[in-house]
């Protein structure tokens, strides 16, 4: 096995989700997601979203980097973070709030369980 994992986004077959109908606030959001590596806990790659509000709750650690659009995520107390391209994140275990998606946003992303 190489210490070197590389792979092209069109080499991956995307899926396609959206949030549990009781945690959209508004809007109809869709999601893509291209999962380039799942394994020992570790989740990474690119996920997309469409436009549209839900609410979010993590158990996990995620760390973000913003490739293109504009998002708003808002935490438990109303603090909002607006998200645009460039802007990288982490969202720790227990973080809870909400997502919004006012342009179709892309993420590069890596999840620790």
């Amino acid at each position: 096995m190489s210490d070197l994992f590389l792979r092209v986004l069109t080499s991956v077959e995307p899926e396609q989700d959206a949030p549990p109908a009781d945690r959209v606030i508004s809007g109809a959001p869709k999601f893509t997601t291209w999962n380039h590596e799942e394994r020992d806990g570790l989740y990474c790659g690119i996920w997309e979203s469409t436009p549209g509000h839900w609410r979010i709750s993590y158990d996990e650690w995620e760390f973000c980097h913003i490739l293109s659009g504009h998002s708003i995520i808002t935490n438990a107390d109303g603090t909002e973070y607006e998200l645009k391209s460039g802007d990288s994140f982490i969202l720790r275990p227990g973080f809870t709030g909400s997502w919004k998606v006012i342009e179709t946003t892309r993420k590069e992303y890596v999840i620790r369980t």
